[in-house]
């Protein structure tokens, strides 16, 4: 038995049911080995085969494919145009899609950067040229000389924002803002002229992209024109709203997805429905819009006008709330400031001030989640006070006083990753005033910080003429800066436009401790926390 063991551990494979216990045919092991090598085979060439394809794979991601390169900032740039004109318009976009803001801004000159004149274009000189520049250089990406003089221009209109409207001579003009080539242009209405806002409209005519209504205030009367946003054609004919002359216009969407057009007059603010107005331009064209019941049932039976605030001293109309919720309606009269529900106009809230210096702006200095306000209030002697409102209830949350520098922009803010919103506004704290500051017109800006609310940061700004001034993110989540368009607005002279990086002005600045409470942190640190600051979109 010793024999047939020893034969059975050498040969592991050997199958057990041969008769008699004995080995298997060798033949029949032959196969077996024959077999085995084979599959061998096959897995060493299956192996070698995944290697190749997955060094193939990481050498195409590593060599062939680039990777993504993150945009490159410059933190501060600027662009001067001697013996030039500008306007107050800025607008940012994202001009040359690769998900960074630009700026979009208009020049009256004799010939433009890239070496484009008004003669090569057959126009007078000089004439008006429509430019986009590299939000993280500064340079020029394209631009358009349009026949003189300009009037007005809105950006972000179309589908997909991809449309700058301009109103120049006495004509309208689409320009594409990707390419700066011209969508369609014709003449305005019977030579009149337009005012702003265009209001984007959902698509009438039925060819895929959104349309535009313009309104037309006179003396007598105000005409409403609803183009094509694909070509400009006109849409039916001039609607006329029986009312007086229009000083502001807004389109405004109930709680139940139903477009008004508010107007704003002397007498105070109506609206009327856009389905209403679109029948009376073209009969079937306002099928696809909604009608709200009960703004409907307050609609005067004579105009077709909803009154939603009778006043002779409103002054001005905005827009407040999250994005893609029903907007409530901020007032703005000689002697308050108050907050309407924008769906059953019922008020929210109302603030007693004195006059409105700047249109109010909006931040977060609280983490409610609403908007809060910023408000300019003239209190006298050079002085003004600036006051944020809470946005849900109207009550002050955060105050000081402020000398008011000639020319000084609105408030403005940038939103952060903590819910908070970085303000900044403009003007000098009167314990700095003295004679050679006011002789001199020095303008200072500030900047707030909720979390230390006791302290501001002061900076020395530009003494220039300041036409336009916006603070903004140039990048999702990144890049928080202020745009600075300086000159003098339709005169020629020098012209500077300039892009500089908010935390560029935290080393430079001074820390002031405001209040009757200072705070407990050093200048150190809260410089510190301002550059450690991280910014996003609402």
């Amino acid at each position: 038995m010793e024999p047939a063991d020893h034969a059975t551990e050498v040969d592991p494979l050997q199958k057990d049911g041969v008769e008699g216990g004995g080995a298997a045919p060798a033949g029949q092991t032959k196969k077996r080995s024959l077999g085995l090598a084979k599959l061998t085979h096959w897995r060493t060439a299956a192996f070698f085969l995944s290697l190749f394809l997955g060094l193939t794979i990481v050498f195409a991601f590593s060599f062939i494919i680039p990777c993504p390169v993150r945009p490159q900032y410059l933190a501060l740039w600027n662009r001067t145009f001697p013996e030039a004109a500008t306007y107050d318009f800025l607008a940012i976009e994202d001009a040359s899609k690769d998900k960074v803001k630009d700026v979009l801004f208009v020049l009256k000159d004799t010939e433009g950067s890239q070496n484009i004149s008004c003669l090569d274009a057959g126009l007078e000189t000089p004439c008006v040229y429509v430019s986009a520049l590299a939000g993280t250089s500064g340079e020029t990406l394209w631009e358009r000389p349009l026949a003189p003089e300009f009037h007005w221009a809105q950006c972000g209109l179309g589908d997909v924002g991809g449309v700058c409207l301009v109103s120049h001579s006495k004509q309208l003009t689409a320009i594409n803002k990707y390419t700066g080539l011209v969508t369609w242009t014709r003449p305005q209405l019977y030579n009149l002229r337009s005012t702003l806002p265009v209001l984007s409209v959902p698509d009438l005519d039925g060819d895929g992209i959104s349309d535009m209504a313009l309104v037309y205030p006179n003396p007598t009367q105000t005409l409403l024109v609803i183009l094509s946003g694909k070509t400009g054609d006109q849409i039916g004919s001039e609607v006329v709203l029986e009312t007086a002359e229009i000083t502001l216009h807004l389109l405004h969407s109930t709680g139940r997805g139903s477009d008004y057009v508010l107007l704003q007059k002397d007498s105070g603010l109506y609206a009327m429905a856009l389905w209403k107005i679109a029948a009376q331009a073209k009969a079937g064209v306002e099928k696809g819009l909604k009608k709200d019941k009960q703004w409907e049932s307050k609609a005067s039976d004579f105009s077709g006008l909803v009154t939603i605030y009778e006043s002779d001293s409103l002054s001005r109309v905005l827009r407040t709330g999250k994005p893609g919720g029903v907007s409530n309606l901020l007032l703005v009269t000689r002697s308050s400031v108050e907050m309407l529900d924008g769906d059953s106009l019922s008020s929210l809230w109302r603030v007693n001030t004195s006059t409105i210096l700047s249109e109010p702006s909006f931040g977060h200095f609280n983490k409610d989640g609403t908007p809060d306000i910023v408000v300019e209030e003239d209190i006298g002697n050079r002085t003004k006070r600036v006051i944020i409102l809470d946005g849900m209830t109207g009550a002050t949350l955060w105050e000081v006083k402020l000398m008011a520098s000639p020319n000084s922009p609105k408030p403005a803010s940038v939103h952060t990753i903590n819910s908070f919103s970085v303000f900044m506004f403009w003007g000098l704290i009167p314990s700095e005033v003295n004679s050679t500051s006011l002789s001199g017109l020095e303008r200072r800006s500030y900047l707030l910080y909720p979390h230390y609310s006791r302290v501001l940061l002061e900076k020395s700004n530009v003494l220039d003429h300041i036409i336009a001034f916006k603070a903004t993110l140039l990048e999702r989540g990144r890049h928080a800066c202020y745009i600075l368009l300086t000159g003098h607005e339709g005169a020629t002279g020098t012209v500077v436009l300039s892009k500089r990086k908010l935390k560029l002005d935290v080393p430079d600045s001074r820390v002031l401790h405001i209040g009757f409470m200072s705070s407990q942190d050093t200048d150190k640190d809260i410089k510190e926390a301002f550059q450690r600051l991280r910014f996003s979109a609402e």
